[in-house]
């Protein structure tokens, strides 16, 4: 591999590269005369020019995630692994993907590996029984998994909206990657949008609870931007609209391993039927007494929607409400007076609705108490509840 001269690493952010909060201004720690890169080791006649540079770390005043302020070595688009060398490493994802694949039944499904390098985990995905993809920005790299029978094609996710080829997946693999990428809102995102309703991915970043624990500073390295703990990945993921199924620290713990499911739009229609019993509940209890001889208590804003959404104002007298400032006002959109509770005292009304919300059973008590000759209803969380008729 040829040397990497002279990477830059002017200072560049003072923002959190995740949340946007400021970094808190002092450095965490101050690292003097690190290597300015992890790959692309000089050879004997570029010694010379080889440096060190002062590497400086900091935290999120924000959200707390560990990160360099400084920018990202020029190659890290590329996916560079010598760990999968190692037999124990290799043993270890067969059985990890196996398992996860079957778990989440996957086999004959799409998945994609993004940061596929020249497929030392790619190869062992496609073994389980899936239709594997890769992606990789190294020409060299693509060029080698494709020769070895690998489908993987050249490209990097550098904005939310990019559509990879042979989407949508089932399924992602994002393996020690992430930690190296400047913007991993967008790359998480474009994964996010190449995704099935119902996809499923593994996440995978160096253990930063692992480092703190056994005080492995020496494992700051230029190309890791960001130092995850499973809080601060599992909060990376979720606002990028991923939900968290599971997380935990893996291979000695050296390894904070996410799996993740993209989170799915709420579907509460079922509001809208709720809606139209509690009209329908209020509307039939309502035509037992004479018009406007029927008042609501509370103004509070659940009373204050109720009444609204199923049009009650020219059906009830007033509202009833505790509240001083409250009293001699009128409800918006239904415009109905609000008077003292003493109103109830000139038998003006035959009935009374408790729109209370967890102080309706208080209000019942009071309604017994002081005007026992007055029906009362309760509006529950099921519909109208009858007290006394």
């Amino acid at each position: 591999m040829k040397y990497i001269e002279n990477i830059s690493k002017k200072i560049t952010m003072n923002n959190c590269r995740i949340c946007h909060h400021k970094l808190y201004p002092k450095p965490l720690l101050r690292l003097k005369n690190m290597p300015q890169a992890a790959q692309f080791f000089p050879d004997k006649k570029n010694l010379k020019e080889d440096r060190g540079f002062n590497m400086k770390i900091y935290q999120c005043s924000g959200c707390g995630l560990v990160q360099l302020n400084s920018e990202p070595v020029s190659y890290y688009k590329q996916v560079i692994r010598a760990s999968s060398v190692s037999a124990e490493m290799k043993d270890f994802r067969i059985k990890q993907f196996t398992n996860f694949l079957k778990k989440y039944s996957l086999i004959g499904k799409k998945v994609i590996e993004i940061g596929t390098g020249k497929g030392e985990y790619l190869t062992l995905i496609k073994k389980c029984g899936v239709k594997a993809y890769g992606l990789e920005y190294s020409q060299e790299s693509v060029d080698f998994c494709n020769n070895n029978g690998l489908n993987v094609y050249k490209g990097y996710l550098n904005n939310a909206n990019v559509k990879l080829k042979n989407t949508p997946f089932d399924a992602f693999f994002i393996l020690n990657f992430l930690e190296h990428l400047p913007d991993p809102n967008s790359v998480l995102k474009g994964i996010y949008n190449n995704l099935t309703v119902d996809g499923v991915g593994l996440v995978e970043v160096p253990n930063f609870d692992m480092i703190l624990r056994k005080n492995l500073f020496s494992e700051f390295i230029a190309d890791h931007l960001f130092y995850f703990t499973k809080e601060t990945l599992s909060s990376t993921l979720t606002i990028n609209g991923f939900e968290i199924i599971g997380c935990e620290e893996i291979f000695h713990d050296y390894i904070i391993s996410a799996i993740v499911k993209k989170r799915q739009r709420l579907d509460i229609s079922h509001f809208y039927s709720q809606q139209d019993k509690i009209k329908k509940d209020i509307y039939r209890y309502i035509s037992k007494f004479k018009k406007k001889k029927v008042a609501i208590w509370g103004a509070g804003h659940q009373a204050l929607a109720i009444m609204s959404l199923v049009s009650l104002t020219d059906k009830i007298r007033y509202v009833v409400d505790s509240a001083l400032f409250k009293q001699g006002c009128y409800t918006p959109v239904t415009h109905l007076l609000i008077v003292s509770p003493d109103a109830l005292k000139t038998n003006q009304i035959e009935a009374i609705i408790v729109i209370a919300g967890g102080y309706s059973d208080e209000v019942v008590k009071t309604i017994q108490q002081k005007y026992d000759k007055i029906n009362i209803a309760v509006l529950r969380d099921y519909g109208l509840e009858i007290i006394k008729s």
